[in-house]
């Protein structure tokens, strides 16, 4: 039984650290995976494209789950590759979760049987699970499986509501990696009044004002520079650090991005032009 899937990143309007509420946004880069299931296979392995030591214990974790919710509990093997650099901030945790959920329920013939909120939610359980999120990511995970914008209550893995933007995304990556389970919580929290702002604003569709917010904000409470933040400021409609860095997300129109784009290259890490993304996973 063999299943493919593909899943988006995504991009930072609110993080969820402060207080279970998050917002997130699809942009045009995946993590695919493909799933090879048999009822004589005991366990699951799992392997990273390119990254042979990287840890596997949340894909497995997805095809265990699925496998017991939808199947018979059947073993087998997971394989990823990613466009998406991990550790940067654009939910690839996320992103292959839902991969492999979709990539598993597709190769026990039930992919379109099972709706996609409730696959987004198995992958969650499974990062929760292995302990690779603290908030349970389901912002992340939820713009992810379902396209557009999301804001959602992590704390009760309540949908709060969904959008379709139209965005050019400018990306910027540094070298380094920071692993959101490593994520000073305790300092995030002190912030949570500027992250009830950021949720009114999300909820009131001002997507652009409540990203820049977001990222200034959380920027100062996770220890990373606002210099480029302002260097994109006033030509985009928005500009964050996502997720718990270190990349910054800027979205608006592309020549304007293109602008900043001439600057943000004259730093240490990867540029890369994109879009949004509005279809969410799929199998294929």
């Amino acid at each position: 039984m063999n299943g493919r899937a593909r899943a988006p990143a995504a991009g930072t309007v609110l993080n969820a650290l402060a207080t279970g509420t998050g917002s997130a946004f699809a942009i045009d880069a995946y993590t695919s995976a493909e799933v090879t299931l048999s009822t004589d296979a005991a366990g699951v392995d799992g392997e990273i494209d390119d990254a042979p030591d990287a840890d596997t214990r949340l894909i497995e974790r997805c095809v265990e789950l699925a496998t017991e919710r939808y199947g018979d509990g059947q073993g087998g093997s997971v394989r990823t590759e990613s466009e998406v650099p991990m550790a940067s901030g654009l939910k690839s945790s996320s992103a292959a979760a839902n991969a492999t959920v979709l990539a598993t329920l597709d190769a026990l013939g039930v992919a379109d049987e099972v709706d996609r909120e409730t696959a987004c939610l198995l992958g969650v359980e499974a990062a929760r699970d292995v302990g690779v999120t603290v908030t349970g990511a389901f912002d992340d995970a939820s713009a992810s499986m379902l396209g557009g914008v999301t804001v959602t209550d992590n704390t009760d893995d309540e949908l709060l509501a969904r959008d379709t933007v139209d965005w050019d995304v400018l990306v910027y990556t540094p070298p380094e990696q920071a692993f959101s389970a490593d994520a000073d919580v305790e300092r995030c929290e002190r912030i949570a009044p500027i992250a009830d702002l950021v949720a009114e604003l999300a909820l009131d569709g001002r997507y652009g004002l409540a990203m820049t917010v977001n990222g200034f904000a959380f920027s100062a409470a996770l220890d990373f520079p606002t210099a480029p933040a302002v260097e994109a400021l006033p030509e985009v409609a928005g500009v964050s650090l996502s997720g718990t860095g270190p990349s910054v997300v800027a979205v608006g129109d592309r020549k304007a991005l293109e602008g900043v784009q001439e600057r943000w290259d004259n730093r240490r890490g990867t540029t890369w032009l994109t879009t949004t993304q509005s279809t969410g996973a799929q199998t294929r």
